[in-house]
Formats: structure tokens, C-alpha cells, sequence
């Protein structure tokens, strides 16, 4: 069964919160503070926290030059993910993966489907992998923000869950790069 085996220790993660939006400030970024709050109620290190608009290379920027801190595990990005002209998340960080991770949006739509029904299809959040740092893409809303943390990231960012997660392959996802790019 899964669970938190309590023989083995908690182990902090640096997550960096992004939010997508042209219209948010750190004053009024409700998604954004959900998940600054769930992040150290958990007991992981909020690193840093952004704001960018929706542009493409702004996003990019701003998560690519996360991924290049040693500091910073994961990326949790909120906001541009629906289908409207603005909404570019997904195009901006997808080509930045070295591996998808098809699973996460699988997993969330079904969270989803459970709280909102059939409107969870115009969301394409998404998740990956860039430069051995975790990439998450949620939606702009705060609920959706809870359904990820509370019914995947949480447990996956927690080293005490088993029978796997995310925390005990964290120092294997550079192998690639360390034997010369062969995969």
C-alpha cells in the first residue's frame, strides 16, 4: 500500500514558484500563495517566487535560469495553461524538457475530473524534467493548485513515501550528462 514510511527521514526539497500572468502582483497572487503555503506547511525551502507575463521567453528565462541553481529542485509554475492567446506555459516550457512526464497530467486531470467534471479538459497542465530539476505546469486557479499539491506533489516530494518518489531518484537525473550524454 502506499504511505509514508515513518523509518525514514524527511527530506527538505528547494521548489521555486513561478506564476504566469499579466495581470497578478505578489499582492493579489492567490494561486501563487497557495502553493508558497503548502510548500513550507510540508517543510520544504520556498527558494524563490516570480511573477512573469505571458510571454514565451519570459517564462523560459525564468525557469531555465532556475534549473541551472543548485538550490532549486523543482519548478512549480501557475497560470497559462487554458486556451486562450495568452495562454503559452506549456509551448514555452515543453521544449525545455529532456523528459515529459506524460503521467503527472494524466493523474491530475483525473484529481480534477473528480472536483470540476468534464471542464478539467481546458487545462493542459503538464509536467517534465530540464536540467535535473522537476517542472511542474498548473493552472492559474487556486484550486487547481491545491488538487496538484494535495494529491500528487506532496506525497511524491515527500522521501518517506513509498513505495517511490520523487525525492530518492532526485541524484540520478543528471546521469546522463555526467557520462558524456550517452543515454
Amino acid at each position: 500500500m502506499p504511505g509514508i514510511d515513518d523509518n525514514r527521514p524527511f527530506i527538505p526539497v528547494g521548489i521555486a514558484v513561478l506564476t504566469v500572468s499579466d495581470t497578478r502582483t505578489l499582492a493579489d497572487d492567490r494561486s501563487g500563495d497557495t502553493l508558497a503555503q503548502r510548500i513550507t506547511d510540508a517543510g520544504h525551502r520556498l527558494v524563490e517566487r516570480a511573477i512573469v507575463p505571458d510571454d514565451r521567453q519570459s517564462i523560459a528565462s525564468q525557469v531555465s535560469a532556475w534549473t541551472a541553481r543548485k538550490d532549486i529542485d523543482v519548478v512549480i509554475t501557475t497560470g497559462g495553461t487554458g486556451f486562450t492567446g495568452r495562454d503559452v506555459t506549456p509551448e514555452a516550457l515543453e521544449p525545455i524538457f529532456e523528459k515529459r512526464m506524460d503521467g503527472f497530467s494524466e493523474v491530475f486531470h483525473r484529481i480534477s475530473y473528480d472536483k470540476i467534471g468534464t471542464s478539467t479538459i481546458q487545462s493542459r497542465a503538464t509536467a517534465g524534467v530540464a536540467n535535473a530539476t522537476f517542472i511542474f505546469v498548473l493552472p492559474g486557479s487556486p484550486g487547481a493548485c491545491k488538487d496538484a499539491w494535495d494529491g500528487i506533489l506532496k506525497s511524491q516530494l515527500d522521501y518517506r513515501h513509498m513505495p517511490c518518489n520523487f525525492v530518492e531518484i532526485m541524484p540520478r537525473l543528471d546521469e546522463h550528462l555526467k557520462r558524456g550524454g550517452a543515454a
